[in-house]
C-alpha cells in the first residue's frame, strides 16, 4: 500500500501524519456503526455559541440513482475517481444563528466538524477526500437544500483502493510527495508578517 506519511518538523499524532486524500478507493460499503461513529465525532465538535451549524447528507453508493446524480454534480476531474467510492457525504452550513443573525463562523464551525469526522475515520482505518470542485446549485437542487444553508464540500469516505487502477494522470497525482509551507510563513508574533518569537532559534 502506498505510504505517504508526512515528514514533520515537530512530532504530531501518527493519525495526522498518515492522513492524506487518496483518489483510489475500495468499493466495499462502510459498516453502519463506523459511519455513525464518524458522524458522532462531528456532532461533538466545538461551535460558536453551540449553534452546531453543520448538516450532512448521506449518499451511499448502494443508492444508485441518488449516488449517480450526486457524482454528476462534481467537476469532471473528480467524477473520474469519485464514482467508485462507497460513500459520499455532502457537508452544508447553516448560515444564520437561531435568532436570525448572520453566523460569520458557520463555515469555520462546519470545517471543525469535518475535521473531527476525518480524524475518527482515520482511527477506524478509513480514508477521506474532501471535494470542493462541484456545482453548488446542482447539489442544492438535487437535495432541496433550503435558502440559508450553503453546500460547502462533498466528502468521499472509504477504504483505500489500488492506485494503479486509476487513469494515468490521477495515478501520478497519487504519487506526488506531500508538502506543506513551513511554520515561519504563517505564524506571526506582535504584528502581521513578523516572525513569532516561539519560532526563533534563540527562544
Amino acid at each position: 500500500m502506498l505510504n505517504k506519511s508526512a515528514v514533520t518538523d515537530h512530532p504530531i499524532h501518527p493519525l495526522l501524519c498518515d492522513r492524506w486524500s487518496p483518489r483510489a478507493f475500495d468499493s466495499r460499503p462502510i459498516p453502519r456503526d463506523d459511519l455513525l461513529r464518524m458522524l458522532e465525532a462531528a456532532r461533538w465538535s466545538p461551535s460558536s455559541l453551540n449553534e452546531q451549524p453543520w448538516r450532512f447528507i448521506v449518499v451511499p453508493h448502494a443508492e444508485a440513482d441518488t449516488f449517480e446524480r450526486a457524482v454528476a454534480s462534481l467537476n469532471a476531474g473528480n467524477i473520474l475517481w469519485a464514482k467508485h467510492v462507497p460513500l459520499l457525504l455532502l457537508a452544508a452550513a447553516k448560515l444564520n444563528r437561531d435568532n436570525g443573525e448572520h453566523n460569520r463562523t458557520a463555515i469555520y464551525d462546519l470545517g471543525q466538524a469535518v475535521a473531527h469526522l476525518s480524524f475518527q475515520a482515520a482511527a477506524l482505518g478509513l480514508w477521506v477526500h474532501q471535494i470542493g470542485g462541484f456545482d453548488q446549485n446542482q447539489a442544492r437542487a438535487l437535495f432541496s437544500i433550503p435558502v440559508g444553508y450553503e453546500p460547502v464540500t462533498w466528502i468521499a469516505i472509504g477504504e483505500r483502493g489500488d492506485h494503479n487502477a486509476l487513469p494515468d494522470a490521477l495515478r501520478q497525482r497519487e504519487l506526488v510527495l506531500r508538502m506543506r509551507n513551513p511554520l515561519t510563513t504563517f505564524v506571526f508574533g506582535g504584528r502581521w508578517g513578523r516572525l513569532a518569537p516561539i519560532l526563533s532559534r534563540d527562544s
